[in-house]
């Protein structure tokens, strides 16, 4: 099973939202697992434009009440962790899509990078190379153009 993480901030921009929810609706056409922070944003947004095509969700939380996971979250992780759920959440994944984000949205790509899992961003963090790392955030403009990159990104891996 393909999965994909898309992360962002817990508040977000209506275009930030817009993006989101076509990028939920087109993973979930391409049978694609969303895996997310399962809260509000971003994280809501990615997960209704999933539902709204029959995707499948995983909402890996930062507390321990299930009930904190948005109405559009099919299942729903209770980890009692705080944001170092972070690493759960990108490390559940085949590839990461970024669309916009704060600090926790740069640990998540942190620790993907690191983990050798590709990440795709949308007006998010600008990462390049570094000494260590050869690896870099991949930038696109469109929904469309994230969810393409991001699955070939996967199956160029493989």
């Amino acid at each position: 099973m393909l999965a994909v993480a898309v992360i962002g901030r817990s508040t977000c921009s209506p275009a930030e939202a817009a993006l989101a929810e076509e990028v939920g609706a087109l993973l979930a056409e391409r049978s694609v697992t969303v895996v997310c922070g399962g809260l509000g944003g971003v994280m809501e947004a990615v997960c209704r434009g999933a539902a709204s095509r029959g995707g499948f969700t995983v909402g890996i939380l930062p507390g321990n009440d299930r009930s904190a996971a948005n109405r559009w979250v099919s299942l729903p992780i209770v980890t009692g962790v705080g944001q170092a759920r972070n690493i759960a959440v990108v490390r559940s994944c085949d590839a990461v899509i970024a669309i916009g984000g704060a600090y926790g949205t740069l640990s998540e790509i942190a620790f993907a990078l690191d983990s050798n899992i590709p990440v795709v961003g949308i007006g998010t963090w600008r990462l390049g190379e570094t000494p260590t790392a050869s690896h870099a955030v991949r930038e696109a403009t469109t929904a469309a153009e994230a969810v393409e990159l991001a699955l070939k990104l996967v199956s160029d891996k493989e």
